[in-house]
Formats: C-alpha cells, structure tokens, sequence
C-alpha cells in the first residue's frame, strides 16, 4: 500500500484544495507589516517575555514548489513557540501563519481556522476556503497555520516518495501469515522513518502541545477571547483548548465532530458505522439496494485482492487498498457521488484508472509522482496522542465485529488499528481527549447526519462532554463531511449569528 491511510479524515477543503506560502517582509496595512499582543491580550502562563511579547512580521506569502502564492492581501509570518511546553524557555520552534484582515470596519478579532486531519495544513487550505467563510471575513481576521509537525512547521515526511509506490503492493487486510508479516513490517518501516526525519520534535506533536501553541497565538495576534473554527480534527483540537483554557473561550465553532469517548478502537469502529451509512445513501441515490450494492462492492474489492487491475498510469495497478481509498474520497461530499459511479462501472469493466485516480487525490498524489505529507504528519500527531496499541490478536478478534458493521470498509478500517501505531517509537499520551470545559463561554457544535468521518453520533458526544452550559448542539439532517457551507441556509444562519453577532442557538436545533 502506498501508506497507512487513517480515515479521520482529511476535510474536503485540506484534501483537493492547495496553496502555498511563507513569511517574506513587505508591508501589511496600518501596522506596518507587524502585529503584537494588545494590551488586553491576557499572556499565557509561564511564557517567557521574549516569545510572549513577540511581533509578528506579516509579509507577502511564497510560492512553494506545490502552488503558487495566493494573491489579494494574504499575508504570512512565524510565530516562535516553546519546543517543550513544560520547558517553556528552552529551545523554540517556527510554526508559519497566515492570515487576511477583516474587510468591514466592525471587526470583531482574528478568527483562527483548523481544517483537521491532523495534518491538514491551513496555510496551504485557507485561502481557497475563505471563499466559503466570505461572510465571516467582514469581522473577522482570518487567520490559519501549520500545527507543529504540519507542512511549513518543521513538517514530517517519513518516507520517499518511491518507497511508498513501492509499498503500494503491501495487503492492508492480510489474509496470511506472510502477508500479516509483510503488513505489520512496513508499519514499523514507517515509524522507523518518521522518527528519522522527526528527531526530537516526535515527542512533541501532542495536539494538547498545539492547543497551547493556540493560546500563544491568541496572545500574540492581540486577541483576549480566542474565536475559532474547528473543522473533523480541528474540532477535538478545539475541546482540548476548551478544557485547557476555559476562561479565554470566545466565539468557538465545531463542524464534522470527531467522538472525544471513541478510542482507536470506537474510532476506526465508527469510521467503518460512517463510511458504510454514506455509501448505503449513494446507492440509494443510484437507486440500488444497499446490501446488493455493498456485497456487489465487495466482490470487486476480493477480485483486486487476488489480482489487482491495470490503469493507464505508468505500469501502476490498482490495488484493494488504493479501490477503497478510491471509494472512500467521494463519500466526503454528495458532489463526488457521480465521480464514483463512473469510477466503479469502469473498474467492472477492467479499467481501475479511474479509482486509481481518486486514491492519487485522497493520498495527495500527483501526476509526476510526488506525495504530499498530510498523512505522514497525521501518523504522527495520533500516535503520539493515542495511547492504546491494538494486537494483531486484538485486531483479529473484533474483526467480526468491524465486518458486521460494514462489509465493505471494515476490514481495512480494523486491521488498521493494528498497523497504524505498530511498534511506534515513543509512547502514546491518552485513552481519549480532554474536553470537559466547564465554565467557559457556550460552545456551538455542528453534526452531520450523513456525515461519514465523523459520525453524527460523536457531535453528541462532544457537547455533553463539553458541558451542560457550554455545548450548543446544532444538527443538520444532510450528506457530506461538514455542514457550514454545504448548501444549508439554515446552518450557515446559525452560525453566522453566533460568530457575528454572538447570538447563541437554542440547544437542539434541527436544520434539514
């Protein structure tokens, strides 16, 4: 297989749209390029001064090798943070921002975008996404970046780009000893790899290391209240800041919410529940029953694990794995349905191109060979949040289980607690996340009930654990991953009101 795919998923925005840019000084408006802490900005704790009352020097965004740079008044910089969150005045690292000031004069601060994975980069995702977020960019500063161990951010690449073509033959659902062997030892490779090319940054991608990454930015962008977007990831990554900083909860947001109870196995179990109710949806949509269509798909996926089928790519074949990450791509958005019905009427035919082509988009593959690393980053930082390291006697005993719940992604989706963090170099932090937030300002979270990475079952979940007083739940009876700006009036209302004008939904709102 190309790489160890974790569904968690990718937001459609960070997996197909790319921008690229890095500080370069040149002037950025009334403040002369740089910005600093306000006044009124309250300093995290235990900060020394030199990186709490840094400026940030806004210049013009660089191309990168992968896009150019976006034009208008996108600007980017480098925040300096602490390498070791409990040695705060020892060695720093650079995390690269971006950011696009507020167009109208009633600006209300910077609203701080993560676009999930982890891994996602939101220097290369906001520019384009902004687009969607038009009305917010009135008040709003715009603003993203590159978590620790994220693209511009000391990003991680633990593997070439010919070893993971090479490793594309790799069955991620071994059905033998040998295959089992073959599987678990390219999982090792891979960690192997990332902590090569990581070195001591490995143990410090901690997604409660980039919430407090988050409250230094806050600082240092002159904001009191951290504003924020969190989107698939980003939204645990908002619940950890939650219940770390309560107290400095401004306007949050939660869209496509991941389950903070779910551990790697209730997660994997609940990307299997997801992905299958979303193709259950497209067949029906196809006007196919969805235990024929599944079992018709299944076929398919046994027919290419026996013998993988020929595309017009350069020799590559299509494999099972690569079929289901094929699969799995068009499920994040109703508008990728007809993608996938031409792409498996092909395969039937013989042709996998087209399904090649899809998992080359998931994977960030593009046409000369070259791989992106989001998932590379995403190992990374989930390994080292994850504590439980699933056996492959484990794995194989709730098989079943995974199998019953979806024919088709289940065996994958198990078999991938195995492997993900398999004899991963350092030692995973948590069960679950933190994200009881008691005290802080409401909290609005989003759930899709069509959603398939993060099942609308986690959104729930999410807004007890936040708190009584603090989680809002918003759902949306719809298809895709996300809800703000998919098509619903009534969503994007919702949450413009509260971001805009601070007016707070009532709790259990429905949109359909």
């Amino acid at each position: 297989m190309a790489r160890l795919v974790r569904w968690t998923a990718l937001t459609a925005a960070a997996a197909l749209l790319t921008a690229g840019c890095s500080g370069s000084s040149d002037g950025d408006g009334d403040d002369g390029g740089r910005s600093s802490a306000g006044p009124s900005a309250a300093a995290p704790s235990g900060v020394p001064d030199a990186l709490a009352s840094q400026s940030l020097d806004w210049g013009r965004c660089e191309d990168t090798a992968d896009s150019p740079a976006p034009g208008g008044d996108w600007r980017c910089a480098s925040l300096k943070a602490p390498l070791d969150w409990s040695e705060p005045g020892g060695e720093t690292i650079d995390l690269a921002l971006i950011r696009s000031k507020a167009k109208g004069e009633k600006r209300v601060g910077s609203l701080l975008f993560n676009f999930g994975g982890p891994g996602a980069s939101g220097v290369s995702t906001m520019p384009a996404y902004a687009e969607s977020v038009g009305s917010l960019h009135e008040r709003y500063d715009l603003v993203s970046w590159d978590p620790r161990g994220v693209a511009a951010s000391e990003g991680v690449r633990c593997r070439a780009d010919e070893a993971i073509d090479a490793a594309e033959t790799v069955d991620s659902t071994p059905d033998t000893p040998a295959e089992e062997e073959a599987y678990l030892k390219d999982a090792a490779d891979f960690g192997k790899g990332c902590q090569k090319a990581a070195g001591k940054l490995m143990a410090h991608v901690s997604t409660r290391d980039t919430a407090r990454d988050m409250d230094l930015m806050r600082h240092v962008l002159g904001d009191e209240k951290m504003h924020y977007f969190g989107i698939s990831y980003g939204t645990e990554l908002g619940g950890v800041y939650a219940h770390l900083f309560p107290g400095r909860v401004g306007r949050v947001v939660l869209d496509a919410v991941v389950d903070p109870d779910a551990d790697t196995m209730g997660h994997a179990e609940n990307q299997a529940r997801g992905f299958q109710r979303a193709l259950d949806d497209y067949l029906r949509s196809t006007g196919q029953e969805p235990g024929a269509g599944s079992r018709k798909i299944s076929a398919l996926l046994e027919r290419l694990d026996a013998e993988p089928l020929p595309t017009s790519s350069s020799g590559r074949k299509l494999t099972q794995t690569l079929a289901l990450t094929g699969i799995v791509l068009p499920l994040y958005s109703k508008t990728g349905w007809p993608s996938l019905t031409s792409a498996l009427a092909a395969a039937e035919e013989g042709d996998g191109s087209e399904l090649l082509a899809l998992a080359d988009g998931y994977n960030e593959r593009d046409e000369s060979g070259r791989y992106g690393t989001t998932t590379h980053s995403q190992r990374v930082i989930s390994c080292l949040d994850d504590r439980q390291r699933p056996t492959v006697e484990e794995t194989k005993a709730r098989l079943p289980r995974f199998e019953k719940v979806s024919p088709v992604f289940g065996a994958f989706l198990g078999w991938d607690t195995a492997g993900w963090c398999h004899d991963w170099p350092v030692p995973g932090q948590h069960e679950t996340p933190e994200v009881g937030a008691s005290g802080a300002a409401p909290i609005l979270v989003v759930g899709n009930t069509g959603d398939p990475a993060t099942p609308y079952e986690g959104a729930r979940r999410m807004a007890d654990e936040l708190g009584a007083d603090v989680g809002v739940m918003l759902t949306w009876k719809g298809e895709g991953h996300g809800a703000y700006g998919s098509g619903s009036d009534c969503v994007d209302s919702a949450v413009d009101a509260y971001l805009l004008k601070g007016t707070v939904p009532e709790d259990g709102r429905v949109c359909s």
